[in-house]
């Protein structure tokens, strides 16, 4: 009886033993994953002050006061200038050089180019720049010579990217006594707007 008991203890002990000896090694914890990081997001205002080049296109219509003289077409070119940041508002200048062939009903003449110097200013909304805009104004025709004036105008510029911006401008130009006709000439301008950053 005593070598049967003690062989029962001797067999339970031996199977208990891996059991107790697993239960006293201690668990390893899980390796924690660290998230990645966010994506920068730009900011909702961008910072407007810095130089900026670009191009434009758009349709523009000539009026006189000589009757039946006037003409209507495409119009393009480049532009470059600089804006200053004040926080809530933006405060710019800028130059304008736009190539054209408006031919003139009723003249044998065309609009042949455009160059402005500008002033701009106004709020920021979000990512876009509202402004009004006004300056100097130079044109030159093929036959009737060239005139300087001024232009007043409006329009919008939008960040699409922190280096790249789209927009849309009108301009109003008057020239008083155009070139060797004397003529008082009007021009609107509605112009796509792109521009580059740096």
């Amino acid at each position: 009886m005593w070598k049967q008991t003690t062989a029962l203890v001797a067999v339970v002990s031996l199977f208990a033993a891996p059991a107790l000896a697993g239960n006293i090694t201690p668990t390893q914890p899980e390796p924690v994953i660290a998230a990645p990081a966010p994506a920068p997001v730009a900011p909702l205002t961008p910072n407007w002050t810095g130089f900026y080049a670009g191009g434009q296109l758009g349709y523009a219509w000539v009026d006189t006061n000589v009757a039946g003289v006037d003409g209507d077409d495409i119009i393009g070119g480049l532009v470059a200038g600089y804006d200053y940041d004040f926080g809530n508002w933006v405060l710019g200048g800028g130059l304008d050089y736009d190539f054209a062939d408006i031919s003139l009903s009723g003249a044998n003449a065309s609009v042949e180019e455009v160059f402005r110097a500008k002033l701009r200013v106004g709020p920021k909304i979000g990512r876009g720049l509202l402004y009004g805009t006004g300056g100097y104004a130079w044109a030159d025709t093929d036959n009737l010579g060239s005139d300087d004036g001024w232009f007043i105008g409006a329009g919008y510029e939008h960040r699409i990217t922190d280096q790249f911006s789209l927009g849309a401008e009108v301009l109003y130009h008057e020239f008083d006594g155009f070139g060797s006709a004397n003529a008082d000439v009007d021009v609107t301008t509605l112009q796509a707007r792109a521009t580059f950053r740096f």
